[in-house]
């Protein structure tokens, strides 16, 4: 019998752009939208909690003022 080597787990989709900045206003990330909480749990989400944080990523780049985001 032969031992298969170990597979490396698959890679976890992330929204993160390696701009990690939160923005004390809104608590958001001004890079990836993310909460702080999300960003420190994220490796422990499931694949179905993240999808469902990424769908409102885009919504979420309105409550920060775009002054805010112009530095990025």
């Amino acid at each position: 019998m032969t031992d298969s080597p170990a597979r490396p787990p698959a890679p976890i989709k992330t929204p993160c752009v390696k701009v990690c900045v939160v923005d004390g206003e809104s608590g958001l990330c001004l890079g990836c939208y993310r909460r702080l909480n999300e960003v420190a749990g994220w490796a422990r989400l499931s694949e179905a909690e993240r999808e469902a944080i990424m769908a409102e990523l885009p919504a979420r780049r309105g409550l920060i003022r775009p002054e805010k985001l112009a530095m990025f």
